[in-house]
């Protein structure tokens, strides 16, 4: 009798030992898939063009760490992002504004995820003789009260003003602290950052606006008020023309999507990317701006 009871308490002992070897293979497995999966993830990100090099440039990097995610980076527009971020057709929602700043989106089914800060500038075409502004000509060149350049001490040059399309958070953040609120006149609109860079540095006497990390020796940048739009500027806001980047998810991301949002915010991507690219660090930044556009 002693000799069955010593067996049984060993099968017990034994079973036992195998309940808690798969319990803790099963959290261990858990716990790998809150930070990196080998299942396929696929994810897909759209709005903002101002957004879209950065988020362009960590997916390269980041998948070429992680080959089983497929991450597509689109355009489209801040108003693209968040209205398919909010019907659940993307996977992130790239945008220059807060949700609460666009109708018909309902902000609170969304989680708003900061990813930098991205300053915006005038640039017009490199021939009309004009390096700088003041707020007061810019208004009046954007809403079509001054026309030709030689009225701002330019060159005998019709101006041509490209704008941002309805929905663009780009086009909202330059009207809203470039023309202090002020509505651009009815005019050439494009969907794309980097057609507007074309367009502009292509055609005599053309103005418009593009975020700092599309900036190069093709187009000629406008201070205002003499004030240059720099990095430090931005920081401080003596440069006014700024908006934070806004990764958007509908309700909180999954384990697989957050390791990416992660990403983002890593010395990788902060350190490196963000600055290369032209953007702001958030940590870099010296004020705080609220969705009202009040800074402090």
């Amino acid at each position: 009798m002693k000799k069955i009871g010593l067996f049984l308490f060993a099968i017990a002992a034994l079973a036992a030992g195998c309940a808690s070897n798969g319990k803790t293979e099963g959290s261990q497995g858990s716990s790998d898939t809150s930070n990196k999966t080998n299942e396929q993830v696929k994810i897909v990100a759209v709005g903002s063009t101002a957004l879209q090099p950065l988020v362009d440039s960590a997916a390269i990097k980041f998948q070429a760490d992680n080959p089983n995610y497929e991450i597509s980076v689109q355009g489209g527009g801040s108003g693209t992002g968040l209205s398919q971020v909010s019907t659940g057709s993307v996977t992130i929602g790239n945008s220059d504004v807060f949700a609460e700043e666009k109708e018909g989106i309902v902000a609170t089914e969304l989680v708003d995820h900061l990813i930098a800060v991205v300053g915006m500038a005038p640039v017009v075409h490199k021939e009309v003789g004009v390096t700088n502004l003041t707020q007061a000509q810019l208004i009046d060149i954007f809403t079509g009260k001054v026309t030709n350049w030689k009225e701002v001490g330019g060159a005998d040059q019709e101006i041509l003003v490209v704008n941002r399309a309805s929905g663009s958070g780009t086009r909202a953040t330059f009207e809203q602290f470039g023309l202090n609120g002020e509505v651009g006149i009815q005019s050439q609109e494009q969907d794309s950052s980097g057609t507007v860079k074309k367009i502009v540095a292509e055609t005599p006497g053309a103005i418009s606006y593009l975020a700092l990390s599309y900036l190069d020796d093709s187009l000629q940048v406008l201070s205002l008020d003499g004030v240059e739009p720099s990095i430090e500027a931005i920081q401080t806001n003596d440069w006014k023309i700024w908006s934070y980047q806004h990764a958007y998810t509908k309700g909180e991301p999954t384990p697989e999507v957050q390791v990416f949002l992660d990403y983002l915010l890593s010395d990788d991507v902060q350190k490196e990317i963000v600055n290369d690219l032209g953007y702001i660090a958030i940590t870099d930044m010296k004020v705080e701006r609220a969705a009202d556009g009040t800074v402090k």
